[in-house]
């Protein structure tokens, strides 16, 4: 039988390093695992607490496609936060960020359209573009532009594209764009009818002074987030859009239509992550993983990583470990082996320089992660180098 070629895209390594770790610890080996991007308190006392009544009450049928009123509307509230007014009727929730990706691409996209994204970036970007039939641009950014796609690099491309999708702040480095530069993006973008999507699912999670910029503030740009990171929320699957006027009719229709509506008791029990106990408790998430990297930035000396991307923002540091001799591949497999600490190789992130990257995850505790660098620093004692960055 026929299978689409559609389907044909990579798998993501973190998942499979996830289940080997997971396998390890099933057979009651200790493993510590830095690989995931999950935080490791879970949902908040405020949230869990409501789904409980959600449950013993009922009333747990569908919402509408765009999701609950109630939730719609305390979303776009959040956004006063940032000076930015959001009518509710813009926002559509999602089945986790995932889900929401997937309809504003469907919605803003066409078949052969080319949409530029950042390399390094979040694998399922490319793909999910790449199964919808759409061309991927890969903008290859470093340390000059702060892993972060420039108006330079459109503007030097050799056909226009479409779209862009941006992040910040970004998985796996980290880096954010500040608002002079997101304001350069979406006017350029506006002016030449290109879509902007921005992935702001670690919004929240900044470890730097200032504000954070949000694209909801520009009429054409959508906006991705998600309950998973700032809220712990993972396995909720619990995201939204904020969309322009232009995209809200699509998205209500295809919304409908592919998955009918978001996790109801998800939606409903979401409500209370905006309560003061709700934001409360993200904020003080917010704290441990400042104080995790912290202890990751002040050790880097004794990690011999000297060619880190800049973690402003997320709960990931991204190295270069190409001077241990190993590709990453190798690299994460024999440090989980031999150490029993799960970091993530970068090929997942940069399909064309990521053999030398690797991407830990501080979203656990800081004695996890004391632990783990405690590890790693044993294990590359023993590969024979000094440093294993360049």
């Amino acid at each position: 039988m026929k299978v689409s070629t559609r389907s044909a895209v990579p798998p993501f390594a973190v998942m499979e390093i996830l289940a080997a770790a997971n396998a390890r610890r099933a057979a009651g080996e200790d493993v510590l695992n830095l690989c995931a991007g999950e935080p490791a308190s879970g949902a908040s006392e405020a949230v869990r607490l409501r789904a409980a009544e959600l449950l013993s009450s009922g009333g747990l049928g569908y919402t509408e496609a765009l999701g609950a009123p109630a939730l719609r509307a305390a979303i776009a509230a959040h956004y006063d936060t940032y000076g930015v007014t959001v009518d509710p009727a813009r926002v559509a929730v999602t089945t986790g960020s995932s889900g929401g990706f997937l309809l504003a691409f469907l919605a803003a996209f066409d078949v052969g359209d080319r949409v530029a994204l950042a390399r390094p970036g979040y694998p399922a970007y490319a793909n999910i573009l790449a199964a919808l039939g759409c061309e991927v641009v890969s903008l290859p950014c470093g340390p000059q532009t702060r892993y972060q796609p420039t108006v330079a690099q459109l503007e030097a491309l050799d056909e226009p594209v479409d779209g862009l999708v941006v992040a910040s702040p970004a998985n796996p480095t980290g880096t954010m764009i500040d608002a002079a530069g997101l304001e350069e993006l979406a006017t350029w973008c506006e002016a030449r009818g290109v879509r902007l999507i921005s992935d702001e699912i670690y919004h929240g999670i900044t470890y730097t002074p200032g504000a954070t910029p949000t694209a909801a503030a520009y009429p054409t740009a959508v906006v991705v987030n998600s309950f998973s990171k700032y809220w712990a929320m993972t396995g909720w699957r619990l995201g939204w859009l904020v969309l322009p006027d232009d995209l809200v009719a699509p998205v209500d229709a295809l919304a409908g239509n592919v998955a009918l509506c978001p996790p109801a008791l998800a939606q409903h029990a979401a409500v209370a992550a905006f309560s003061p106990a709700g934001l409360a408790a993200a904020e003080a998430d917010v704290a441990r993983y400042a104080v995790s990297r912290d202890l990751l930035l002040g050790r880097l000396p004794e990690l011999g990583w000297d060619r880190v991307a800049p973690a402003d923002g997320a709960f990931y540091l991204y190295a270069d470990i190409s001077g241990s001799g190993l590709d990453s591949v190798t690299w994460c497999a024999r440090l989980l082996d031999e150490a029993g600490v799960a970091l993530t190789p970068g090929t997942d992130f940069d399909p064309v320089d990521g053999h030398r990257w690797v991407r830990l995850s501080f979203a656990s505790s800081a004695e996890v992660v004391g632990a783990a660098v405690d590890r790693i620093v044993a294990w590359q004692a023993g590969l024979g180098v000094e440093s294993v960055g360049v």
